[in-house]
């Protein structure tokens, strides 16, 4: 790939190759999750994991169960990571009020409050006995 000649070289960031990326990209994703632990909901998210997984020992949870709910936070996580970075580059590029920012960060919040839905709903199945394990 060829370097994009609009950006000057001193700003230009140069990516490495071999164990050596992938020791980069760890090193940005937990930049990132540092980041996100700066928000309040995804501490929330967080803090509800827990009294979910607490609820999970209590009621016996089967090992599938478990699997489904780590699957849902982490998506819970994915999407608030995604909905922050798009109110980051909203507040960025529109740091004044518009319809348009407001849709996005608006359909942001959507998306996770529907995976949020739906952990909610695997929590209320496994715990009424709904599925049972």
């Amino acid at each position: 790939m060829a370097a994009d000649k609009s950006i000057p070289a001193e700003g230009r960031v140069h990516s490495r190759r071999g164990l050596i990326h992938i020791a980069d990209a760890a090193g940005y994703s937990m930049a990132g999750f540092r980041r996100l632990l700066a928000e309040t909901a995804a501490r929330l998210e967080l803090g509800t994991a827990a009294l979910a997984g607490a609820a999970f020992l209590w009621h016996g949870a089967s090992a599938v169960q478990w699997m489904v709910l780590a699957g849902l936070f982490v998506a819970v996580l994915a999407v608030e990571a995604l909905n922050t970075a798009i109110e980051v580059l909203t507040d960025r590029i529109s740091p004044e009020w518009s319809q348009a920012a407001k849709d996005a960060k608006d359909l942001g919040s959507l998306a996770v409050g529907l995976v949020l839905m739906l952990t909610g709903l695997h929590v209320v199945s496994v715990l009424t006995g709904f599925w049972p394990g």
